[in-house]
């Protein structure tokens, strides 16, 4: 084999199968909900509330032990209402204030911190970001709205530890700044390069890279998962595999993973049309089959 091919060979990714999944293994889950990791989720909006409910529950489904939930004080309340194991915390009235001490706290204990589902307002979340930043969590997984204004924050103000879960569109901000980019069919290359900018994990469509040049690539899922929501499971599987103390890029590869067969799974039984809250009931038996 020539030297190119090989170069090829080793930048192309890995297919993630049930053996790789298993070979890798999950942390033991201990004997409480304590040993499985805590997570915080950050987001919502009076206009779509719905993203943190469904990113907290997809972190509980795949293991995660405790869920704390941070969103505005318009719709704190029924949060707690409609999500009864979490624990609710409202944000700052302005998003550009600091969090109090308790606040602060709980961020740095979490095991992961997720920012981004439902957020709905470009300047609150770059506010919201930076003084999440300031409170030092240890392990960030960045989503929507987070992801649109991450070009323009520091990176040397968050974690090492960086997840990101873009689609397509926040895939190309990430890379030039604005959405809209003819990005190629195979976004490996892309998601691959943006991993290295940002010193992160990035997971996208099929694809996962970390910032050392490792990528992996997972099959199934299919039209079903182009849903409302659906990017809010992802993200909150993603950070419950990370507080359950996986690492980083198998955290974004196992959440891939069962979030693709989760559809695949719906897509057996229903066919399209299957609903994102459905796709977060689905993941535990989607594990189940690897793990």
């Amino acid at each position: 084999m020539s030297d190119r091919n090989e170069a090829d060979a080793a930048r192309r990714p890995e297919t993630v199968t049930p053996e790789r999944l298993r070979a890798w293994g999950l942390p033991d889950p201990g004997d409480d909900k304590k040993a499985r990791g805590d997570v915080v989720v950050v987001g919502g909006s009076r206009r779509t509330p719905g993203g943190v409910m469904l990113a907290g529950e997809a972190a509980l489904r795949v293991g995660a032990g405790r869920l704390g939930v941070f969103a505005p004080g318009s719709i704190d309340a029924q949060l707690g209402a409609v999500l009864p194991e979490a624990a609710v915390y409202a944000l700052p009235d302005d998003a550009s204030d600091a969090f109090d001490d308790s606040a602060r706290n709980t961020l740095a204990r979490a095991d992961a911190v997720l920012v981004g589902p439902g957020f709905d307002d470009a300047d609150e979340t770059r506010d919201t970001l930076l003084a999440i930043a300031d409170a030092r969590p240890r392990c960030l997984v960045l989503d929507a709205y987070a992801l649109g204004v991450l070009p323009g924050i520091d990176r040397g103000l968050l974690p090492d530890a960086l997840v990101l879960t873009p689609n397509r569109d926040e895939l190309a901000i990430l890379r030039d700044g604005e959405p809209g980019a003819d990005l190629r069919d195979d976004l490996a290359p892309v998601v691959a390069e943006v991993a290295q900018r940002y010193r992160a994990v990035v997971t996208c469509y099929d694809v996962v890279a970390a910032s050392d040049g490792a990528t992996w690539r997972i099959h199934g899922g299919g039209p079903g998962l182009a849903t409302s929501g659906s990017g809010d499971v992802l993200s909150g599987a993603i950070a419950g595999f990370a507080a359950r103390g996986t690492g980083l890029a198998q955290a974004a590869v196992w959440g891939s993973w069962v979030h693709a067969r989760a559809g695949d799974r719906l897509t057996e039984r229903l066919g399209l049309g299957f609903l994102a809250r459905e796709l977060a009931a689905e993941l535990p038996l989607a594990l189940r089959e690897v793990s």
